[in-house]
């Protein structure tokens, strides 16, 4: 009964999981389908917005170009702004001020249509009379453009200039020549009032608005052909800003704009969003009603019959009667869709599984044997690791001019660590400690195989920063695993003392001069070699005179750690080195190794400790 119970829960907390997770997939979808919507409505309603705009500028455009004269107009609005006489906002039957103009002006140039006047017939007229022309022409255009606006219904629709580039402030500002107004509006200098002739805003520190003048006049530019498509936006702040140039002249570009409050449009966006997302998220789910259905006749039922068979294995441990009960199941009419998909496969797999637990049981003692002999071939690795690296010391015997001593001991069999030293010719020795990424036989292989390849591009010759970049090529040429290596690598004139050295991402080394101290000296750090294909190394010079010593490590020493967590550090180490400062290297040498393990104790060993110190006793020696 307790069984039962508790594979009914099983059950049952399938079921809810993948309901509950499908669920989380709605909501997730939900979020996208939301933004998504949002993107498609906010698009469409900009596209909108822009035909809507594009059409009032091209009517209002239009209007202005119907005088003849209106390039003279624009350029005389604007630099006469202050003398003008205007009679905003009226009709034409009721604009008595504008009729006494045009009364006046056909006295004195009877022959001339005012309406119909070209530019050369405006040209010749007396400065009063010019002065009359233009604001009559002013105070019908105007009228125009509010019959335009009122029409359309348009937050603003208006006429400006700006400087272009090659004026005094290109898009700072622009100087309002024709701004529509509803009925009963208020024409005045204030944010929200219609701007009368000559009003001047500022356009700086407004990136948006300027970027949309300099577009509008580039494309105008560049295609004249294009008509009312030539125009740009500025979408910042609470309006949208459509401009397209009419007129250029001098230094200076006249543009019309149409303005239009987005908030509106915002709101249309959300609302479509919203029942775009709704609709969504009601079809899927009833989608997810019908899977779940789907899932749990086909899914979960013939789930529960292989988990009765499991728990009777788990129980009887008897392989034959569970694999002839779910080779039934597999194997009963109606059970053709199970044997295809994951349930058939699962019952298969468990069959298999059931008739080799046995033999896995007795292959217990063969696999007892085989890590023993793992064992003994690790320990052969780990012989013929240590064969590679130089352990006859004296090193060179021979020669009295250079005294070297080096230890590496393994954090396990075999080790990522190295050292060398060889002669490159008779009087450079080459130097080398490293510290590959990685532990264990791969750390190990790779290891021996940087050696190699530092040793082979040493015997080529060049400076330290040729060898290390030829080094990181050969290395990065198959390096599929991306391991890579930190190399400190030096050169040392034996017969001058002058040692040159690349650190490749590695540990500083330790430097005293003959009657000093060791210290830790910071030269110049490049990229860790096997990383990147294609990097310069940086070298630097470091003079030794005879009795100076250089000592160089890995950080396993450093980052030796004891029983407490507390990491030996390299004060430790400077410390160490300075008790046998006046010892020669293998003395130097047996210091920090007993200093180091005094320090971790009984802790175990997690990196490998690399150490090798080289005293310089010059060629007199």
């Amino acid at each position: 009964m307790d069984n039962s119970s508790e594979k009914k829960k099983s059950k049952t907390g399938i079921i809810l999981q993948i309901y509950l997770m499908v669920m989380v997939g709605m909501v997730v979808i939900g979020i996208i389908t939301y933004f998504s919507q949002s993107h498609l409505a906010e698009k469409s309603k900009k596209n909108e917005a822009a035909r809507f705009a594009t059409e009032i500028a091209g009517e209002a455009s239009l209007s202005i170009k119907e005088y003849p004269a209106y390039s003279w107009l624009l350029k005389y609005w604007y630099e006469h702004c202050d003398d003008m006489d205007i009679e905003y906002d009226v009709d034409f039957t009721d604009s008595v001020k504008t009729k006494e103009k045009e009364q006046l002006l056909e006295e004195h140039q009877p022959d001339l249509q005012i309406r119909y006047a070209s530019e050369e017939e405006i040209k010749a007229l007396s400065e009063e009379d010019q002065k009359l022309y233009a604001e009559i022409a002013y105070s019908w255009l105007i009228t125009r453009l509010n019959e335009i606006k009122q029409n359309y219904k348009v937050n603003y629709l208006y006429c400006f200039v700006t400087d272009t580039e090659t004026g005094k402030e290109p898009y700072q500002k622009q100087t309002f020549l024709l701004s529509a107004a509803d009925q009963d509006s208020v024409r005045g200098t204030n944010y929200h009032e219609v701007y009368p002739l000559g009003n001047v805003i500022s356009a700086e520190g407004r990136p948006e608005m300027q970027e949309a003048m300099r577009d509008a006049v580039e494309k105008s530019r560049q295609d004249k052909t294009a008509g009312y498509e030539n125009g740009n936006y500025d979408y910042s702040g609470n309006y949208a800003d459509y401009y397209r140039m009419l007129y250029e002249f001098d230094s200076h570009a006249v543009l019309v704009g149409v303005s239009y409050k987005i908030t509106s449009m915002n709101a249309d966006i959300k609302d479509s969003a919203r029942f775009g997302t709704g609709y969504a998220v009601f079809y899927q789910f009833i989608l997810v009603q019908l899977i779940m259905g789907f899932l749990y006749f086909f899914g979960i039922r013939p789930l529960e019959q292989i988990l009765k068979n499991i728990n009777l294995y788990t129980e009887t441990k008897n392989s034959g009667e569970v694999n002839r009960n779910l080779n039934r199941i597999l194997s009963e009419r109606g059970a053709a869709a199970i044997r295809q998909n994951e349930i058939g496969q699962l019952s298969e797999d468990f069959i298999e599984l059931t008739s080799e637990i046995d033999h896995y049981i007795d292959s217990i003692e063969q696999i007892t044997k085989e890590n023993e002999r793992i064992t003994a071939e690790l320990e052969l690795a780990s012989k013929i690791q240590s064969s590679m690296l130089p352990s006859i010391f004296p090193a060179f015997p021979e020669r009295g001019d250079v005294d070297i001593y080096a230890v590496m001991d393994p954090a396990r069999e075999v080790g990522g660590d190295f050292y060398d030293f060889f002669f490159i010719d008779q009087d450079h020795l080459g130097i080398v400690i490293a510290d590959v990424s990685g532990k264990g036989i791969p750390g190990a292989l790779f290891m021996m195989i940087s050696k190699v390849i530092l040793q082979n591009c040493a015997s080529i010759g060049g400076s330290p920063a040729e060898i290390m970049k030829r080094t990181n090529k050969m290395i990065c040429a198959n390096n599929k695993e991306e391991m890579f290596v930190t190399i400190w690598f030096g050169i040392l004139d034996v017969s001058s003392g002058q040692m040159k050295a690349v650190n490749s991402g590695h540990e500083y080394p330790a430097f005293r001069k003959k009657d000093g101290k060791f210290e830790l000296m910071k030269g110049k750090h490049n990229i860790a070699t096997g990383i990147m294909e294609g990097v310069s190394y940086s070298e630097y010079e470091i003079q030794m005179d005879p009795g100076d010593k250089i000592f160089l490590y890995t950080d396993g020493v450093p980052e030796a750690t004891s029983k407490e967590m507390e990491l030996y550090g390299t004060d430790r180490l400077i410390d160490a080195l300075n008790q046998k400062g006046d010892g020669t290297p293998y003395e130097i040498l047996m210091e920090v190794r007993h200093s180091v393990n005094e320090f971790v104790k009984d802790a175990e060993q997690f990196d490998d400790l690399t150490m090798m110190c080289v005293e310089y006793r010059g060629t007199g020696s």
